[in-house]
């Protein structure tokens, strides 16, 4: 948390306070009922107040980087209020004292979120970005510390801004030169003159070469230390594959691993989720069967059937609307899709860039061989191929493969061997936090994609 979102949060607990008292006026006008009293409703508003506010904290609203992600944001900042119920719940049941009924409850939390909402639009059309992002130095200033320069080239709303370089004895620099830290001050001196946040060891070769026990100085000075495999996935939301070995994954002190109540829950979400979207999609599947017919004058199929590679490597039948021509691989040569295909009639161009064509994929998750969320399911062949030439590709079999997934979402359309690589950087990452405030994430995100054909082809 930086001294910013202190602020941020000091000034939101008033809003909380004050919201419960416009609950309370609203509700009983400018008498309160005769079995409360001032000092009792005071101390409930202030109650009201911190425990939203503990909620918030508790679901990272107050970190740097909070409001980068908007659709994130919605899911945090609703969780907390359900969490901020649960919390009054239990202090109004604990607390006699403490009197706020139901009716002045619900419009407390109506005009908190409001008040909220329009709060955080303020902060973020006044307050300075970057005093908004973490601030990193990274050790070293080579290769390693160049993919970090690169990052921020090419990256939008990243959470983050590097305020230096330093470079190691005997190493070469390829980042900027003005960017260079001197070399006459401890790391843990650099780190408190700069306000840093974090700091990232991006040693091209670290044999000999780290400040072991400055690194050490920092850690137990409260400074965050992370190696830049740690680093990317925090910030990227990405395992780089070039860097990832298998000591990582040994180590890792969480992800990889979901329990058995968190599988109960994802299924039970994807068989809700998804009978609530069949009910809602059916029209528009009835539209799109139509149209197929009509264009096809009722001689081409509607929906066509492919093997593809599932969890664990099992193979099932997924569904789809018909797209492509039906001709489409007749000389039975696997082909990836790609950009203004040939083979896609004017139909499927249509439903695939407004991801029609993937609804009847519904049937697969109800049958229990796909997941809303999770990544995307390649065919035998393409499977084959890529895990011959790409290490740890297989691992993305580890959880089932989905309609929408974070892929999908953050990297173009694949249609190389090369795009495969690159997606599964962030099918790694998925494997590894899979859960259902990820998924709802994703899902939520899914929507903007949707309406803008992001990526399709």
């Amino acid at each position: 948390m930086s001294r910013t979102y202190v602020y941020l949060g000091v000034f939101e607990a008033i809003v909380f306070f004050l919201a419960s008292q416009l609950g309370a006026f609203f509700r009983f006008g400018w008498v309160l009922p005769p079995d409360v009293s001032p000092v009792s409703w005071v101390a409930t508003g202030l109650f009201f107040a911190v425990g939203m506010s503990v909620a918030m904290l508790s679901m990272g609203l107050y970190q740097r980087g909070a409001q980068e992600q908007e659709a994130g944001f919605v899911v945090r900042l609703g969780l907390a209020f359900v969490l901020g119920l649960v919390l009054l719940a239990v202090g109004f049941y604990a607390v006699p004292f403490l009197f706020m009924g139901r009716g002045v409850v619900g419009l407390s939390l109506v005009f908190s979120f409001i008040g909220i909402s329009l709060v955080r639009e303020l902060f973020a059309r006044l307050v300075d970005v970057e005093s908004r992002r973490r601030r990193v130095l990274v050790l070293g200033a080579g290769v390693n510390a160049h993919s970090i320069a690169n990052a921020l080239e090419h990256g939008r709303n990243l959470g983050f801004l590097v305020v230096g370089y330093v470079q190691l004895p005997r190493s070469q620099v390829t980042v900027d030169h003005a960017k260079l830290l001197p070399a006459d001050r401890s790391l843990l001196e650099l780190a408190m003159a700069h306000s840093v946040d974090e700091i990232v060891v991006a040693a091209d070769d670290q044999r000999g070469k780290l400040p072991v026990d400055e690194l050490v100085d920092c850690k137990l000075s409260g400074f965050e230390v992370l190696d830049l495999l740690s680093f990317f996935e925090k910030e990227l939301q990405i395992i780089k594959i070039d860097l990832l070995h298998p000591s990582w994954i040994f180590f890792s002190t969480n992800g990889f691993r979901m329990s058995m109540g968190g599988r109960l829950t994802k299924r039970l979400f994807d068989v809700t989720a998804a009978l609530v979207m069949l009910s809602v999609a059916f029209p528009l599947m009835l539209l799109v069967t139509i149209a197929s017919l009509i264009e096809s004058r009722g001689r081409d199929p509607i929906l066509y059937h492919q093997v593809r590679v599932g969890q664990h490597g099992r193979l099932f039948q997924v569904h789809k609307f018909r797209s492509m021509r039906v001709d489409a691989e007749a000389d039975g040569v696997a082909r990836w899709a790609a950009k203004n295909d040939a083979r896609i009639t004017a139909l499927g161009s249509f439903i695939r860039k407004t991801r029609l064509d993937e609804l009847p994929q519904i049937f697969n998750v109800l049958k229990g061989e796909m997941s809303l969320v999770g990544p995307r399911p390649e065919r035998p062949e393409f499977v084959q191929e890529l895990s011959a030439g790409i290490p740890y590709y297989a691992e993305r079999h580890r959880v089932k493969p989905g309609v929408t997934g974070w892929a999908q979402l953050l990297y173009a359309y694949g249609s190389d061997a090369e795009d495969a690589r690159r997606k599964l950087e962030y099918d790694l990452y998925y494997v590894k936090h899979a859960g259902l405030i990820l998924d709802l994430v994703i899902l939520l995100q899914t929507v903007e994609v949707v309406l803008f054909s992001k990526g399709a082809r």
